[in-house]
C-alpha cells in the first residue's frame, strides 16, 4: 500500500545552502587579497594607501592563522592570487619612493591579469563552500546531550579478523544521553574523535576509503558537535530508552552524530559502535590504531557471502553491547581500565538505562546488521534499517516493528535490493514501515551532508542541516510509537516525510 500524506512536499525540506564557511580571520585575508587586485583600478591619489593597507591586512591575518589554527587549503588559491597581483601592485610603489616615473601597465593588458587573479582567489570561498567545516544543527528537543566513549571486551568471543587464538573481540562505543545544561562558555565534544589528534586520524582513513586525498576533508576534524563531552546526566530521575547503532561499510561510530544528538535531546541514549578491521579506523585505549580491513573481491557472489559473515560479526557486536548496557544499569562491575567507572559499578547512567525498551538501528551495512541483530536477539523491541541492503539469512521472520528508510528506486539501483528488503518487511510479524525520502542519495542518511560537496548524487538535495534533521524527525516519529507506546500508527506522521509503504502483519503489504 502507497501512502502520500498532504505534508509530503513539507517533508521534503528545501535549504539554501549556507554562504562560504570562511573563519573571521580568512574573511580578513580574503577582502586584503582582493584590495590588493582592486587597488591597481583605484585613484592614483589613494592608491597607494589602499595597497599598503590590503598588503598588512592579508600578511598580518595569514601570520595569525598560521600560528593559532593553522592554513587551511581553501585558503591557498586566495594566498596565491594575491601573490600573483602583488609584484604589480607594489613594483609602482618602490619606483614613486626610487624617484623614478611609475610605469602602469594599459588597462587592456592589466584587466585580463586582474580577473584571473580574482578568479583565483573567488576559487577559495567556493572550495570553504564545498568542503567547508561542519557545523552541526542545534538539537530540537528538551534536553541538553552529554557524549562519552567506553571500551568493552567480550571474553567468550574470538578476534575472527587476527590469527592470535588468544585476542577477544574489542568494541569501541559512543554514548550520546540526555544531560544537564553545561555552564557557558563549555567547550563542546570534538567530532570524529575524543582529540582533535583522533579525528584527524579517522578523518584521514575515511578519506582514503573513499580514494580522497586527506588534505580536502581537513575541515571536519576542525568541528566541534552540539554534546559536551562527560556532562552530567539529566537528574530527572527517569529512565531512558537505548538506541544501538551500527554505522556503514567503513563507515565510524561518529558518522550519525547529528541524528543522535537530535535522539538524545528527545530523552534517547544512543549507543554507536566502532566495529575494528571494519571501520575506517578505531582508536584503542591502549593507543593502537585498527584499520580497515574488509575489501570487496569484485565478484558478486563472493561479495554477497563476505558481506554476510561481517553483517554476522557486527549483529553479535550489537548483541555484546546491549548486554553490556544491562549490566552498566544494573551497576555491575565492568572491564577494569576500559569501562564506564573503572570497575567500580558506581557510573552516571546506572539505573537511568531503559533497556526493556531497545532499539536496533544502522545506515548501509550497519542496517543489514541491525536486522540481523534483530532476528537473533527479541531484547530488541524496534529496528531502523537506514537505507541499508539486506544481507544473511532471511530467516527467523522479523518480530519487532521495522522502519526502513531509503532513497528513491532508480534503474541504477541494486536490483536486488527492493525485493529482498520488501521481501523482509512483508514477512515480519510486527508492523513494518519503507519510507522513500525525497531528494535523498545513500549518504543522506549520514553526516555527509554537513560537509560533503552539495552535489545530489553524493549528499542529495535535502541541504546541509535539512538531511539530518528529516531523517531524525522520521526515526522519532517511528521510536515514540514503537518504544514509548504513543497512541495511534506512526504512519501518518511518517506519510509527512516522503512516499510511505506500510507491511501489515498477515497481508504482505
Amino acid at each position: 500500500m502507497r501512502r502520500r500524506g498532504p505534508g509530503a512536499e513539507h517533508g521534503r525540506v528545501t535549504e539554501i545552502m549556507t554562504g562560504p564557511q570562511l573563519s573571521p580571520l580568512e574573511v580578513l585575508a580574503l577582502l586584503g587579497a582582493v584590495a590588493l587586485v582592486a587597488a591597481r583600478w583605484l585613484p592614483p591619489a589613494v592608491r597607494p594607501r589602499v595597497t599598503i593597507a590590503a598588503g598588512a591586512l592579508l600578511v598580518l591575518s595569514a601570520l595569525v592563522l598560521l600560528a593559532v589554527a593553522g592554513i587551511r587549503w581553501q585558503l591557498l588559491p586566495v594566498l596565491a592570487g594575491a601573490a600573483l597581483a602583488s609584484p604589480f601592485a607594489v613594483a609602482p610603489l618602490l619606483r614613486r619612493r626610487g624617484g623614478r616615473r611609475a610605469w602602469r601597465a594599459r588597462w587592456w593588458l592589466a584587466l585580463p591579469g586582474s580577473a584571473a587573479c580574482l578568479g583565483l582567489i573567488a576559487a577559495g570561498p567556493v572550495a570553504a563552500w564545498a568542503f567547508p567545516v561542519p557545523v552541526f544543527p542545534e538539537p530540537s528537543g528538551g534536553f541538553a546531550v552529554g557524549t562519552r566513549v567506553v571500551q568493552w571486551t567480550d571474553p567468550d568471543r574470538p578476534e575472527t579478523f587476527t590469527a592470535d587464538p588468544d585476542d577477544r573481540r574489542t568494541v569501541v562505543v559512543q554514548l550520546w544521553y540526555p544531560a544537564r545544561r553545561s555552564p557557558a562558555g563549555t567547550p563542546r565534544a570534538q567530532y570524529l574523535g575524543r582529540t582533535e589528534q583522533e579525528a584527524r586520524t579517522v578523518s584521514e582513513a575515511l578519506a582514503r576509503g573513499v580514494g580522497l586525498p586527506g588534505f580536502l576533508v581537513d575541515g571536519v576534524p576542525r568541528a566541534r558537535s552540539r554534546a559536551v563531552f562527560d556532562a552530567p546526566v539529566e537528574d530527572g530521575g527517569g529512565r531512558f530508552p537505548v538506541v544501538l547503532f551500527s554505522p556503514g561499510s567503513g563507515g565510524v561510530r561518529t558518522q550519525n552524530t547529528a541524528w543522535a544528538e537530535e535522539l538524545a535531546s528527545h530523552g534517547y541514549v544512543v549507543a554507536a559502535l566502532d566495529h575494528p578491521y571494519d571501520s575506517a579506523a578505531v582508536v584503542l585505549a591502549d593507543g593502537r590504531t585498527v584499520t580497515t580491513e574488509t575489501a570487496s573481491s569484485g565478484d558478486p557472489d563472493k561479495d554477497e557471502e563476505l558481506a554476510a559473515g561481517w553483517t554476522a560479526v557486527r549483529a553479535a557486536d550489537l548483541r555484546f553491547v546491549l548486554t553490556r548496557l544491562e549490566g552498566l544499569d544494573r551497576g555491575d562491575r565492568l572491564d577494569q581500565g576500559n569501562g564506564p567507572g573503572q570497575g567500580t559499578g558506581a557510573d552516571p547512567l546506572t539505573g537511568r538505562l531503559d533497556t526493556g525498551r531497545a532499539a536496533v538501528a544502522g545506515h548501509s551495512m550497519g542496517g543489514a546488521a541491525a536486522l540481523q541483530a534483530a532476528r537473533q536477539d527479541h531484547r530488541f523491541g524496534a529496528v531502523i534499517d537506514l537505507d541499508g541492503f539486506p544481507h544473511g539469512p532471511a530467516s527467523p521472520a522479523l518480530a519487532q516493528p521495522v522502519l526502513a528508510l531509503t532513497q528513491a528506486i532508480t534503474p541504477a539501483t541494486d536490483p536486488r535490493y527492493l525485493p529482498r528488503l520488501t521481501e523482509a518487511l512483508a514477512a515480519g510479524t510486527g508492523a513494518s514501515y519503507r519510507l522513500t525520502v525525497p531528494g535523498a542519495a545513500h549518504l543522506t542518511f549520514m553526516d555527509g551532508p554537513l560537509y560533503l560537496p552539495p552535489v545530489p548524487s553524493i549528499v542529495g538535495t535535502l541541504g546541509r542541516t535539512g538531511s539530518p534533521r528529516l531523517v531524525a524527525g522520521a526515526t522519532l516519529a517511528f521510536l515514540d510509537a514503537a518504544l514509548r507506546g504513543r497512541a495511534g500508527d506512526p504512519a501518518g506522521a511518517l506519510s509527512a516525510f516522503g512516499g510511505l509503504t506500510v507491511h501489515r502483519p498477515g497481508t504482505g503489504g
